[in-house]
């Protein structure tokens, strides 16, 4: 075998350390290893912000990672189309997945759709996450975030933040607006993690990622038909009988949109906050003095969690298809091309954000775009902002001392990355009353 040839020139060495930077900006092991991670996306920003990747066995598509023209796309909806490549996949995996249902992808739900598809679909729920549905749920909220740390504080012992507290405190806010049980809680949260986190080996149900993504499929696709045929025959105040008998443009929603529906909001619903809530509180932890900050000036909160979000950026990717010949930042766009739009690498763009590399609980402004822009940005963004705000509150007030205790883990995966493990010890103050609050899990 012949080595590989060194650089020769100055042009040379650039052009090789772009293509690295590539190759830790796709791959699912380079997003979890943040230090690797911003040294690629600041080397894109910088010298290649819109790069046209080519790679064995994934097909072509410009990754895009400046803040600017992220935004741009974001809101040039007419000439960017979510679908039909959503997410960046091998044609391996693509392969695979489009066997199962003989589409261009495994699920076609919002994140998926177009006009005139999307604002219809969109509407079928769009009022449980409008500010007057969400205030009816902020007490309950603070209560339910009470009665996790409540769990946490009898056990004595250190936990696990990201499984013990963020995973279980997130999911059940999802179920609880679906209207499904909470004993289905780890059940459903297990296959939603392998659907959206197939490449992580410790989600993974099987070898491979395409395989695990169609068994979590097929499961979830199972548990929620049997919720349609039960909401179709007997309807609930909940969004399982909202979602179950819709029909958008007046006809009732197609299975594969039905099923697509309830995936979507099992997976985005609760591990994008979940993993915020970790990401956040392991940054907090980088520095006491964050923490103690945050203690000592309540009224920082709000601005804390805007930075938590630009910091964890969850949602890593989504992909965009050019329908017309067009232009982004001067750059010719060929009707057909795909684009991966790198929100994390947006997220630190030093061109908006000032001192980018650093996590400062009082930025101002924060332009952060880690729920998207344009038509698709997350209906659940509010949401997503009032748990994470009743959840340290709860942490501010309940906790004297918060520290690591043991080795973090994060989320192998290209798409929805984060802390997925973070051990850390507790020092209580006083037990809470907690027959005083008067407040439950249950739906």
């Amino acid at each position: 075998m012949s080595a590989t040839p060194l650089p020769s020139s100055k042009a040379d060495r650039r052009s090789v350390a772009i293509e690295r930077a590539v190759d830790v900006l796709i791959s699912s092991r380079g997003h979890a290893n943040p230090a690797q991670l911003e040294r690629a996306c600041a080397l894109l920003r910088r010298n290649a912000p819109l790069h046209w990747v080519e790679r064995p066995g994934v097909r072509p598509f410009w990754a895009v990672t400046r803040h600017a023209d992220i935004v741009s796309m974001e809101t040039r909806g007419r000439e960017f189309a979510a679908g039909p490549r959503t997410y960046l996949a091998s044609e391996t995996s693509e392969a695979v997945l489009q066997r199962v249902t003989g589409k261009p992808q495994l699920v076609r739900s919002l994140t998926e759709m177009d006009p005139p598809d999307h604002g219809a679909y969109r509407a079928i729920i769009q009022g449980a996450f409008a500010p007057p549905a969400l205030r009816e749920m902020e007490a309950w909220l603070s209560g339910w975030a009470a009665e996790i740390i409540d769990r946490v504080a009898a056990r004595g012992a250190p936990c696990d933040f990201a499984v013990d507290v963020a995973l279980p405190f997130t999911f059940r806010v999802i179920g609880r607006m679906l209207g499904t049980p909470e004993t289905d809680d780890v059940r459903l949260a297990r296959l939603a993690q392998a659907f959206v986190g197939a490449e992580d080996p410790q989600r993974r149900l099987a070898e491979s990622p395409g395989e695990t993504m169609r068994m979590a499929m097929l499961a979830l696709r199972d548990y929620f038909e049997a919720i349609v045929a039960d909401r179709r025959a007997r309807p609930r105040d909940d969004l399982a009988s909202v979602i179950a008998n819709a029909a958008p443009h007046g006809q009732p929603m197609p299975h594969y949109e039905l099923i697509s529906y309830f995936i979507l909001l099992v997976t985005a619903g609760h591990d994008t906050t979940a993993l915020a809530l970790s990401g956040g509180l392991e940054a907090l932890l980088a520095a006491p003095d964050r923490l103690a900050r945050l203690r000592e000036e309540p009224e920082l909160m709000d601005s804390a969690i805007e930075e938590m979000l630009r910091w964890t950026t969850p949602v890593r990717h989504f992909m965009r298809t050019a329908v017309c010949d067009t232009e982004l930042a001067g750059q010719p766009i060929r009707e057909g091309e795909a684009l991966a739009l790198f929100f994390h690498a947006a997220n630190r763009d030093e061109a908006v954000f000032e001192d980018a590399g650093s996590f400062r609980i009082d930025r101002s402004p924060n332009p952060h775009i880690a729920f998207g822009r344009g038509p698709h940005i997350c209906m659940g963004l509010q949401l997503a902002r009032m748990q994470m705000r009743a959840m340290f509150a709860e942490l501010m007030r309940r906790t004297e001392r918060i520290e690591l205790a043991g080795r973090v883990r994060r989320v192998q995966s290209q798409f929805m990355s984060g802390v997925s493990s973070l051990p850390i010890r507790i020092a209580f103050r006083a037990p809470r009353d907690a027959a005083k609050r008067g407040l439950s899990a249950a739906p």
